[in-house]
């Protein structure tokens, strides 16, 4: 794969296996995978703080329908609106072909946890802080996904860990294949620092039960300051982001970022919950469900 020290050749082949005629490709599985690992996260989450595991099975059902279907809807009326206006259909038939937008699972995933708040009662800035975590590794996973398919590159580079993605460039000789930035590969570490990140402040200093909001608001920061950032050094997915001074990605990535900082400026402004042991926790967090269903922080 790789061919002497100034760039690496990249011809990975994306499909991991072909069943029933259907090809099944890495980055499917990808997506699969962050969704297993999630589910793990919430059972994990409900363990530690003594709730009941039918919650992490309800939050999975809600979370996962709602994450598939806000990044499919949110690529095409974000990046390919005219197309998929004119034939509605084909955002459930072409969705082989590709089109998830991050965004669009972002926003599916608020409503979808939204929802699950309100079926069973929880506070929805628990769902919020707790759905950060699965998101950094789930995010880092799915852009690795995005390297097997050779999408989502960087522009032209003379790092010596560029890569030439062969794939995008088979009628051109391999010799005039330009090299690019493996972007999949920097956002998948950003994420996965702040998985990390996250990691550290809910299972060594409890911050999800002493500071609600501040993972949501240090997570969501942390993943779209990532897609800002390195939005200047990918190549425009689209055509009619030619010539804009900030990409779609950065134009919706900024609501977002904005969000995140209000989210933690507000969190380390209130005073600092004590730590509890997680039953007396558990209770607290579940108390407001039986009393009324207006609004919960």
């Amino acid at each position: 794969m790789s061919n002497g020290l100034l760039y690496i050749d990249w011809n990975f082949d994306p499909v991991f296996f072909t069943l029933f005629g259907a090809d099944i490709r890495y980055y499917g599985v990808m997506w699969a995978l962050a969704i297993l690992i999630g589910g793990w996260f919430f059972a994990d989450f409900c363990r530690r703080e003594a709730l009941s595991p039918k919650l992490a099975d309800s939050i999975f059902v809600y979370g996962t329908l709602a994450t598939i279907i806000g990044a499919r809807v949110g690529h095409c009326l974000f990046y390919e609106p005219a197309e998929y206006l004119s034939d509605p259909i084909a955002i459930i038939t072409g969705i082989r072909n590709g089109g998830m937008a991050s965004h669009g699972a972002a926003v599916g995933l608020l409503i979808g946890l939204w929802l699950f708040s309100r079926k069973n009662g929880m506070p929805y800035v628990w769902s919020l802080d707790r759905i950060m975590i699965p998101v950094g590794i789930g995010g880092a996973i799915v852009r690795m996904g995005n390297l097997f398919n050779s999408e989502i590159v960087g522009a032209q580079t003379s790092v010596p860990w560029g890569f030439r993605f062969m794939r995008l460039y088979r009628n051109m000789p391999p010799e005039a294949v330009p090299v690019q930035h493996p972007t999949q590969i920097y956002e998948a570490i950003c994420y996965l620092a702040t998985f990390v990140v996250l990691c550290v402040m809910y299972y060594r200093h409890d911050a999800g039960r002493r500071r609600p909001g501040l993972l949501f608001g240090t997570g969501l920061t942390g993943v779209f300051l990532t897609r800002f950032f390195l939005e200047f050094i990918k190549e425009r997915q689209e055509a009619f982001e030619e010539g804009m001074l900030l990409d779609m990605g950065q134009l919706l990535s900024v609501p977002f970022i904005i969000a995140g900082i209000w989210f933690i400026v507000r969190a380390v402004r209130r005073p600092a919950a004590e730590a509890q042991p997680a039953q007396e926790s558990a209770a607290r967090c579940a108390a407001p469900a039986k009393k009324s269903r207006r609004k919960r922080w």
